[in-house]
């Protein structure tokens, strides 16, 4: 029987935890789906990240709502991926922030992402209905911007390139605690089909200059003290090595995309193939690695159809 495309035969309904990983700060979590980080300051609530759709955002509301009555604010969202910022109309927040790289990517490719996501994650998309077009920031920074939540500094910066050329991350320095959305994972496949492999390694440099004693990453669970946090910084950093080397010497050496399809799969399978997403991603991974090896700087649009056509090409 022919393999799944991406995670169409992913079905079943995931578990959902919400762990406190600092005073006032939350992990929403449900097992490799994407994750949502909640900040509650004096008078309202911050959300990093806003799901796929309206429904799913609901389930992070129910979840806020069971800690703090207090109004919903600001809605932060880290790159432009459909899964993670379709959902944001749910919150009713006054402000929605992204970086200005971040809203350029929702203008360049934002309908075609949305598009390709749709066909390759179903299950995140039920209730798709709901959603009422594409999502756009009413605030956007350059380079950092901070928002006080009454007493609260909340610092949302762009530390470097990394899963997009557009990602953010909030830091929270009371409590030494950072949102990293899909720069840092935890027992996940990192998704790199838009990512920037060279330069991944020193965003991971500079996530960890901080010091963070916790993070909330993209997906897994919540990194909770320096040694589980050190211990997922340095295991992203080996996925996307692990991934880039062979894709890279293929190139060199004149080779074809599925030729750096098999050297990636022999690099990675034998360390990552029990993560979360690992088949879904891998596809991606390998051919925006494959680009980038080639001197493609600027990851090319997916669409619905170049997704097929890729994965064709792959099976054979």
């Amino acid at each position: 029987m022919a393999k799944a495309f991406a995670s169409q035969g992913d079905t079943g309904e995931k578990q959902i935890s919400f762990s406190e990983i600092g005073e006032g700060l939350y992990a929403f979590t449900a097992e490799g789906d994407p994750n949502s980080g909640v900040i509650i300051g004096d008078d309202s609530v911050m959300i990093v990240e806003a799901q796929a759709t309206p429904r799913l955002a609901n389930k992070v509301i129910d979840c806020v709502r069971s800690v703090t009555d207090k109004p919903i604010s600001h809605v932060v969202l880290t790159h432009y991926h459909a899964v993670r910022v379709l959902g944001a109309s749910a919150f009713g927040a006054n402000q929605i922030i992204m970086s200005d790289k971040a809203r350029a990517m929702v203008v360049e490719r934002g309908q075609e992402d949305w598009d390709s996501e749709f066909q390759r994650f179903p299950r995140l998309f039920e209730g798709h209905e709901s959603i009422p077009g594409l999502t756009w920031p009413t605030t956007t920074f350059s380079d950092s911007m901070t928002v006080y939540l009454g007493n609260r500094k909340v610092e949302i910066k762009q530390i470097g390139r990394a899963h997009t050329a557009g990602d953010s991350v909030i830091w929270v320095p009371d409590a030494q605690t950072m949102f990293t959305g899909d720069i840092v994972e935890y027992h996940s496949a990192c998704y790199c089909g838009d990512g920037h492999f060279e330069d991944w390694g020193k965003t991971l440099d500079a996530v960890k200059a901080y010091d963070p004693q916790f993070i909330a990453p993209g997906r897994g669970d919540a990194l909770v003290g320096r040694e589980m946090v050190d211990a997922a910084l340095e295991n992203t950093r080996d996925f996307v090595e692990s991934t880039y080397r062979p894709a890279r010497q293929v190139a060199a050496r004149g080779g074809t995309l599925k030729d750096a399809w098999d050297a990636v799969r022999e690099s990675c399978d034998p360390k990552f193939s029990d993560y979360a997403i690992y088949e879904h991603c891998l596809p991606f991974n390998v051919a925006r690695a494959f680009d980038e090896a080639r001197g493609i700087d600027t990851p090319r649009i997916w669409t619905a159809q170049r997704d097929l056509e890729m994965w064709e090409a792959l099976q054979g």
